[in-house]
């Protein structure tokens, strides 16, 4: 019997939806600097997952304390390996998109995510061998073509944007091994990790205590539960269900939505070329999760094959 993907499309296309809109509480944080704002993202995000696990799942916990592989075997290697490297790359994402964000401008940010289903499509089908169909892959070029168009105005943007989308490609595809685990144990184990490496560096990221006011602490803890934790555990759980290609390609929603507020609140400039641009991402969305028996009749039709692939 098929497994009905209902729920991990849903669960995908809400974390987007909630990412999509992340650029306004950042917004509110403008004056503070970056390194500032990621440090306590990170430390108000572990206070939610720890919060949850020690609180509401402490069977779960336990459970997944005797799951998880010893350090010294070669499955705990890889394990522990591949969570270091997910918190560091979660962590170089945030840092660098609010950087962009609040010194560049939200349209960069939001670029990013629209280069970031590529790299993920392409490095899922060159790492984890996971096939794209030949429709799948005109839309991953019809994609590529929209994103030298944005990219003609301002290649050191692209650079910028390069950093955010392809460290958070990475990341999809590091954690697309790891479906047996809770993912909020996942999340917590990631940033804890991820908060002891950075926490020697705070100068150099320039955290700030005497910055703890009031309005800065409610501000980052609204982005730690409800624009971390929350779109953070839905995209891990859609993985259980969806390729990490599919994920990555469903990361369209982000950007659409981030450059609608970049247009529509914030009243940055769109030309004719941009606004194309995005009308050709938005095609290649629903081309790449086309349901494939409706190409292969599709193309029968056409062509008189009966074989698509």
């Amino acid at each position: 019997m098929k497994e009905n993907l209902t729920p991990y499309y849903a669960t995908a296309i809400s974390s987007f939806i909630i990412w999509g809109v992340v650029a306004l509480p950042f917004k509110m944080l403008e004056g503070y600097v970056s390194g500032h704002i990621l440090f306590f993202r990170v430390m108000a995000a572990l206070l939610v997952l720890w919060g949850i696990l020690l609180i509401g799942r402490r069977k779960t916990l336990v459970e997944m304390i005797q799951k998880t592989p010893h350090l010294f075997s070669k499955e705990g290697q890889k394990f522990w390996g591949l969570t270091i490297i997910g918190g560091l790359l979660l962590s170089s994402n945030w840092l660098s998109y609010i950087y962009v964000v609040n010194h560049i401008d939200v349209q960069t940010g939001s670029f990013a995510y629209l280069i970031c289903p590529i790299l993920t499509a392409v490095l899922s089908y060159l790492i984890l061998k996971q096939n794209i169909g030949l429709h799948q892959w005109g839309a991953i070029f019809l994609s590529g073509i929209a994103c030298i168009m944005l990219a003609t105005n301002s290649w050191l943007n692209l650079i910028y944007s390069l950093i955010i989308g392809g460290t958070y490609a990475f990341y999809l595809i590091s954690q697309s091994n790891w479906k047996q685990y809770d993912k909020i144990y996942l999340l917590a184990l990631q940033l804890s990790l991820a908060f002891l490496v950075i926490s020697p560096f705070q100068t150099q990221l320039g955290v700030n205590y005497q910055q703890l006011d009031i309005y800065f602490l409610l501000v980052i803890l609204l982005i730690g539960m409800a624009f971390t934790v929350l779109p953070l555990f839905l995209n891990l759980y859609s993985l259980k269900g969806l390729s990490s290609s599919t994920v990555g390609i469903l990361l369209y929603i982000n950007p659409l939505i981030n450059f609608g507020i970049a247009f529509g609140y914030f009243k940055e400039s769109a030309s004719f070329e941009k606004l194309l641009a995005y009308g050709l991402i938005l095609i290649s969305v629903i081309i790449y999760n086309f349901p494939i028996q409706k190409w292969q009749r599709m193309t029968k039709k056409l062509t008189g094959f009966t074989r698509f692939e």
